[in-house]
């Protein structure tokens, strides 16, 4: 008899065992449909020195480092090693679109600039553009109620009216400076 109970209770342990499993491999299915509908908010990452079109023409071979620094900002990377060159970065990711990277390098000889190696710039309005989140689009709802429309609302209770000024208020205040002063 202790043979038969203990075959029942490993049978029945093997059984729910079986349906746990087969219910896990139905709610993981439920999960990654639910991960494709829910996602994470995931931010616009943007670094380093915008360096525009409108920048870069002012650049003129034989400027002072101290022009180009007030032109375009510190560089991102000045390196030691490279005491003549200044590297200008930028890089902007934004979800579900292509990251951008453009790079500006100007090389100076001496305390003078003596040549420019450019990727290709945006304008500045082109940059500004590119920075404006996408709005969503479809009418605008009405900003004024109607007096139909009000209608349907039950009537607020009304606060009770506010003391004249005749008669005295009934909150007495201290003072804002101690008397005597």
């Amino acid at each position: 008899m202790f043979d038969h109970c203990h075959r029942s209770v490993s049978f029945g342990a093997f059984a729910l065992t079986c349906l746990a499993l087969a219910a896990c491999s139905n709610l993981s299915g439920t999960g990654d449909k639910m991960a494709r509908v829910v996602t994470p908010y995931k931010m616009d990452v943007i670094q380093g020195n915008v360096v525009t079109r409108e920048q870069l023409a002012v650049l003129k071979p034989g400027m002072q480092r101290i022009q180009v620094r007030d032109i375009l900002g510190s560089a991102l990377l000045a390196s030691v090693f490279h005491a003549d060159r200044w590297d200008y970065v930028f890089t902007l990711e934004r979800p579900g679109a292509q990251p951008q990277a453009r790079r500006v390098t100007v090389f100076f000889k001496g305390d003078v600039l003596e040549r420019i190696e450019a990727d290709d710039l945006p304008s500045e309005s082109e940059f500004v553009s590119t920075l404006k989140s996408e709005a969503k689009s479809g009418p605008l709802p009405a900003l004024e109620a109607s007096e139909e429309g009000l209608k349907k609302f039950p009537a607020p209770n009304r606060p009770a009216p506010a003391p004249s000024a005749a008669s005295p208020a009934s909150t007495n205040y201290p003072p804002l400076e101690p008397a005597g002063k």
